[in-house]
């Protein structure tokens, strides 16, 4: 995927977010000699085209995503932030009680005091948000924010209030709404006290944004522990106790790092000069004098995204293999001391200390297997020295084998093979018996016998604790494709997977690995497990590699299917089978890792599902984080949506394309909107784009129909001849009208028209909320549309009057939408406006208001002289109504708005300039 083009780097973050290598000139070995160091991670290039890349602005809205993301749930969920308060609480207690001990004197107790005063006034507030006790509990706020400001200052000999008093700081500017400032106040968390933070206040955090750079020292500290775990006790002691006082030291100062330069890539806005922080490895001598876990050498030289690679070989590696496959093969080929008695198939079978001897016997003379290969089954399941098949299941093996002998007989080998899956703990029979059971499987395809045998619920556990333990590749690869074939022939094996694994461990295991991960895809996808099972922080990163690299049908055995079906799977289940607040999280997170770019791509080069799926993942993204609306708008492919939505729509899709169309027009900017639809205007493979739209909005669903028609008529008012009818704009405007009937249309349906009416009006935020009402609160001089205003900084509300030519462009759509509409939609239009008012859901009730207050400023440019007093009529009811005490000031407001300029055009006044 390298790019023949030369472009400056990227900035050292989005490095680490959302770019990865490009160039496979370097040998796997030197590209990855240690997985996770960053010291050998440095200069990375990108896998995807610079053009393609996020803005440096998204890059930093992720970040901040996810950490004001983090700390938002203290303000939403009771259970966090009682969690959160009870850490702080106990430890300032701890603190406070062992400063009394050593009688070091009564100097902090009035910090102790005060960050306590500060803390219960912030929960205070929380649990007052939406009642009139608010405003009064906002000023105070400030108060509060002044004092943790003092606290947080204090010199480095307190440094664990500093740290409790940015946590709380954080939590303030986030009821603020400014996420900046909180999320530089809880990286200062991690800059005061990285311990205590990583290990206490916020691990889950932690875990999330500071271990994927750190993972080498993870990997490097699990390496010795558990080569000290051969040590004499006494030794071990002392050499545990400086390996973690070793490993402590450098994770915390890696924190500082890396939480001091988030610091400065929000601060600074040419962050792109920051070097990136180095944290080596110990520099000393290592327990260990010539063992040492090899890094991955079945590394292909296919390019690997360095964001995507860290995140994926963090935790720790696959063993290298120790012993050569043939050589293991030969091993198990004497079967003198391995002959297991006849009577085994009986139904008076029991597992004899004789026959257990035997094993043993047979594992130390044989070449010496290494020992601790051998007992890896023991070490990961904790298996009995005496496992057995119960004398049911192997009666039943015995039965099939006696059946139909004349056509189709269980050989002694296969039986024996099943049997040593199922009861042996040397790792070296079990994989050797993967082989015979795999060789008379291919041998035999669909025989009855076998698939019966193999289907049993002991045996399919029995392959499955070979899967977990063993690290020889073909072995796995065996495996796989086993499971794969048997859950196609028998569902039941599904749900025996996903019981044996409740928390998929063994799929995040085969899907960190560099040469099987696909495979694995494919049978998780299989499996078809839940959200629920998918716990684990990495499912995200681990699924974008998957569809970076997952274009190639895989073949397990009979078994066909491409890697991309089972990562959009996958996504789809991260991005909406959880509750909000993890839908949105997990979505940040496909942000932060450059997912966006693998999406794109997928809605450009895809077959018609692939698409289809990365506009559904798209869609859920924006969701989460609205801001890379504009990256998106610039980069994606529109011939490419409209394919979709043409094809897509024979197929009787699910209207994704058509959502995430919809949603991208919800720009910050008039002359974006007008860009990206002159981009539609080109069309697709000859076709017209408005004829597209019409054809789709005579078919489309009803809750589809107001998307459609708005759209429809936004092209339409692109055309030079705007004024004069069009086919289209009559069958879009009926359209709307229809979707206004309160009484025929559902509350989706009014959802969908609400949405786009405001549309329709222009005017969003950089996040794509609609900006339309506050606009003409402000026009109408009312300036407490938004309680934040009297605080400082909250969320932007962008009104454009900055720039002269967006000013313009705004002016003139609003113009020639407004005259377009009293014209074609006349009374049928207007009516349908006021019952909008009267009788719609809450939400269509407003918009239409908007809509009606915008569209009136704009009636004295409608040439038919009859109209102003006809809209007066159909209208003025209904704004009377509305100005009735009981509905909200903004409604009222807007109201008295509309009624200034219909009183005012359908007068005097409005007769004198015709």
């Amino acid at each position: 995927m390298a790019s023949s083009q030369h472009h400056k780097l990227p900035q050292p973050l989005s490095s680490y977010i959302c770019n990865g290598p490009k160039g496979s000139s370097s040998s796997s070995s030197s590209q990855f000699k240690r997985v996770g160091s960053t010291s050998e991670r440095s200069n990375p290039k990108s896998l995807v085209s610079e053009d393609s890349r996020m803005d440096e602005s998204s890059i930093i809205t992720a970040v901040i995503g996810i950490l004001s993301g983090y700390i938002g749930r203290y303000v939403r969920d009771d259970n966090f932030r009682r969690i959160i308060r009870e850490k702080c609480n106990s430890f300032l207690d701890r603190v406070r009680t062992r400063k009394r001990r050593k009688d070091l004197g009564d100097d902090d107790d009035e910090i102790f005091v005060n960050i306590e005063f500060c803390m219960k006034k912030i929960d205070k507030l929380i649990e007052d948000q939406g009642t009139k006790k608010q405003v009064t509990m906002m000023k105070s706020l400030r108060n509060s924010i002044e004092l943790l400001t003092k606290i947080s200052s204090l010199n480095s000999s307190k440094s664990y209030l500093s740290s409790c008093a940015h946590l709380y700081l954080a939590i303030a500017y986030k009821l603020h709404k400014n996420d900046r400032v909180s999320s530089k106040h809880l990286l200062q968390v991690f800059c005061y006290s990285p311990n205590l933070a990583r290990t206490y206040l916020l691990p889950d955090l932690w875990d999330h944004l500071f271990l994927p750079h750190l993972l080498h020292l993870k990997i490097w500290y699990t390496s010795e522990f558990e080569f000290l775990s051969n040590e004499f006790h006494g030794e071990k002691e002392k050499k545990v106790k400086v390996l973690n006082k070793v490993y402590n030291e450098k994770m915390d100062s890696g924190t500082y790092l890396f939480a001091m330069y988030y610091k400065q890539w929000l601060k600074v806005s040419g962050a792109s000069e920051l070097p990136l922080p180095i944290v080596p490895l110990p520099s000393r001598p290592s327990f260990r004098s010539s063992r040492r876990m090899s890094s991955d050498s079945s590394i292909s030289n296919t390019s690997i995204n360095p964001n995507l690679y860290k995140e994926v070989f963090g935790l720790k590696q696959e063993q290298q293999k120790s012993t050569n496959l043939r050589d293991q093969t030969g091993i198990l080929t004497p079967r003198k001391g391995l002959e297991i008695d006849k009577k085994m198939y009986g139904d008076d079978y029991r597992c004899s200390s004789v026959q257990k001897e035997d094993r043993k016997s047979f594992g130390r003379s044989s070449n010496q297997i290494d020992k601790n290969k051998a007992h890896q089954r023991l070490d990961y399941f904790q298996c009995l020295s005496c496992r057995f098949i119960p004398t049911e299941t192997m009666s039943k093996i015995n039965y099939i084998k006696s059946k139909n002998a004349s056509s189709s007989v269980l050989s002694s080998d296969l039986v024996e093979a099943i049997t040593t899956i199922c009861s042996s703990d040397i790792l070296t029979e079990c994989e050797f018996a993967i082989r015979v059971v795999t060789k008379a499987w291919l041998n035999s395809p669909g025989d009855p016998l076998i698939e019966e045998a193999l289907t049993q619920s002991i045996v399919v556990q029995g392959i499955l604790e070979v899967l977990f333990v063993s690290t020889e590749d073909e072995i796995l690869e065996l495996i796989i494709s086993i499971l794969a074939e048997l859950i196609t022939r028998n569902d039941s094996i599904r749900q025996i997977i996903l019981n044996s694994d409740p928390q998929l461990e063994l799929f995040v295991r085969l899907l960190r690995s560099t040469s099987l991960f696909l495979k694995a895809s494919v049978l998780l996808y299989l499996s078809k497990p839940m959200a629920k099972q998918m716990i684990s922080s990495e499912w995200v990163p681990l699924i974008l590699r998957v569809l970076e690299f997952g274009d190639k049908l895989q073949t397990l055995f009979t078994v066909q299917c491409s890697p991309q079906v089972a990562a959009f799977y996958i996504l789809d289940q991260l991005l909406n089978g959880f509750d909000e607040d993890k839908n949105l999280e997990n979505a940040r997170q496909v942000l932060s890792l450059g997912g966006l770019t693998l999406l794109i791509k997928r809605i450009d080069d895809g077959e018609i599902h692939e698409k289809e799926n990365s506009a559904l993942i798209i869609s859920c993204c924006l969701r989460a984080e609205g801001s890379c609306r504009s990256y998106l708008a610039e980069n994606i492919n529109k011939s490419s949506l409209l394919e979709l939505i043409v094809l897509g729509r024979k197929q009787n899709s699910s209207g994704y394309a058509l959502s995430l169309l919809f949603e991208l027009l919800h720009l910050d900017r008039r002359t974006k909107i007008l860009k990206f639809l002159r981009g539609l205007k080109d069309g697709w493979s000859g076709l017209n784009t408005m004829h597209i739209f019409f054809i789709y909005l005579q078919k489309a669903p009803l809750e589809e129909r107001p998307l459609v028609a708005v759209i429809l008529l936004m092209l339409d008012l692109m055309e030079d001849k705007h004024l004069k009818g069009s086919i289209y704009r009559e069958e879009a405007i009926e359209a709307i009208v229809a979707a206004l009937n309160c009484k025929m249309c559902d509350d989706r349906v009014q959802q969908q028209s609400a949405k786009a009416l405001l549309l329709l009006g222009g005017h969003f935020s950089y996040a794509g909320e609609s900006l339309m009402e506050n606009l003409l609160l402000q026009k109408a001089g009312f300036q407490e549309f938004c309680l934040e205003d009297s605080f400082p900084p909250c969320k932007e509300i962008v009104l454009y009057d900055s720039i002269h030519k967006e000013e313009e462009e705004g002016e003139s759509w609003q113009k020639r939408a407004a005259c377009v509409l009293f014209k074609s939609g006349n009374k049928r239009l207007l009516s349908a406006l006021a019952n909008s008012i009267a009788n719609g859901i809450p939400s269509l009730a407003r918009a239409s208001l908007t809509t009606i207050s915008w569209m009136c400023s704009y009636l004295h440019l409608v040439e038919d002289t009859k109209l102003p007093q006809m809209a007066f009529s159909i209208l003025t009811p209904q704004l009377l109504q509305s100005l009735n005490y009981d509905n909200d000031v903004e409604e009222r407001v807007l109201s008295s708005y509309s009624l200034l300029y219909l009183t005012k055009y359908s007068g005097t006044y409005f007769l004198d300039i015709s």
